[in-house]
């Protein structure tokens, strides 16, 4: 059996010395008679926008920010989203939702994200009106500087999803700010963790009051169609202290990955020197039989019966695993000399 501070050992990345202020913020919440759109959902916002230099929007999920940018970005039935098959459904799963066409895109085998490559093709034969590039893994796609320029060349509204890129960096840039939009997730495994939850992020400020009425409704005029994305009060309360904690947590992860398990897994994804991973996942390219799966077993593509060739996407889903790295503060971790 693991001992209780094994970093393999499955663990919510909530940190448990900051329970009593937890609590005492839901105290908070329920003395101000105010359980949604209150004074903890702008602190979050506040906190997040301020690591990213950006407007910021908290929603009930990570769908409803990727809606609210979607619809932003005017995508509708027959408009054309570019989407890499290496992903979450979810990423696709918002485009169709809008009745819009999926063109996926395959990933490169160094860093699993969409190529610069793909996206220029794909851009010439398609004429997308919107993009995603996925994050995945916790670090940022190697290419996306290059990926953002061709986009915003081409007037292809760039998303990026950055549902596991918490903590990333790439020469001081954060996930999200080289698109138009970010959209974070703060699912229950995520490392920030709100069970559920999502962030939407952009320097655009219409993009950001769009986004701020589209999750409420449309409120207060209704010229936006939105519908009920709101995120309460006491999940609010959750990611300010975990937003607090953000830069412990991805030091953390790195300071023990280059400890014990660099030293053990010669085949795993390394980023350029630049960047920094938030570690979500621990790629090695091996098949292990003690692992917390893929990052995605399944392409998209395949799942949604979509007849293209993607072979490094098809390589990838059968060539990589997860080994297991869960943030437990009570065990030592000292950063590596």
């Amino acid at each position: 059996m693991l001992p209780p501070s094994d970093p393999a050992r499955f663990a919510i990345g909530f940190d448990a010395r900051d329970r009593s202020r937890l609590h005492a913020l839901w105290d908070e919440v329920i003395d101000s008679q105010q359980w949604s759109e209150g004074a903890l959902t702008r602190r979050f916002e506040e906190l997040w926008g301020a690591r990213h230099d950006t407007g910021a929007v908290a929603f009930g999920s990570w769908a409803g920010g990727a809606l609210a940018a979607l619809t932003f970005a005017g995508v509708g039935p027959g408009d054309v989203v570019l989407c890499p098959s290496n992903t979450f459904m979810a990423t696709p799963l918002a485009a169709l939702h809008l009745g819009a066409d999926v063109v996926f895109l395959d990933c490169g085998r160094d860093d699993l994200c969409a190529t610069l490559a793909e996206f220029e093709r794909a851009i010439g034969q398609h004429r997308p009106k919107a993009a995603f590039l996925v994050h995945i893994g916790g670090h940022l796609a190697f290419e996306v500087e290059a990926i953002a320029k061709v986009c915003q060349e081409a007037g292809v509204f760039l998303i990026e999803d950055c549902a596991h890129a918490h903590g990333a960096s790439l020469g001081g840039g954060h996930p999200g700010t080289w698109g138009d939009a970010g959209i974070y997730s703060f699912y229950a495994t995520k490392t920030v963790s709100t069970g559920e939850g999502g962030m939407l992020v952009s320097r655009h400020q219409d993009l950001i009051a769009f986004a701020a009425a589209f999750r409420n409704y449309g409120k207060p005029d209704h010229e936006v169609q939105g519908l009920n994305f709101r995120m309460s009060e006491f999940t609010a309360a959750l990611g300010v202290v975990q937003a607090e904690r953000l830069d412990e947590i991805v030091a953390w992860k790195n300071a023990v990955a280059r400890r014990d398990l660099d030293p053990v897994y010669a085949s795993r994804l390394q980023v350029p020197d630049a960047m920094v991973s938030g570690l979500y996942k621990y790629i090695v390219f091996d098949r292990l039989d003690r692992s917390t799966g893929r990052v995605y077993d399944q392409p998209c593509h395949r799942l949604l019966g979509h007849h293209v060739d993607l072979p490094n996407s098809d390589w990838v889903a059968e060539h990589h695993s997860c080994v297991p790295l869960y943030y437990r503060p009570q065990l030592s971790a000292p950063s590596p000399a």
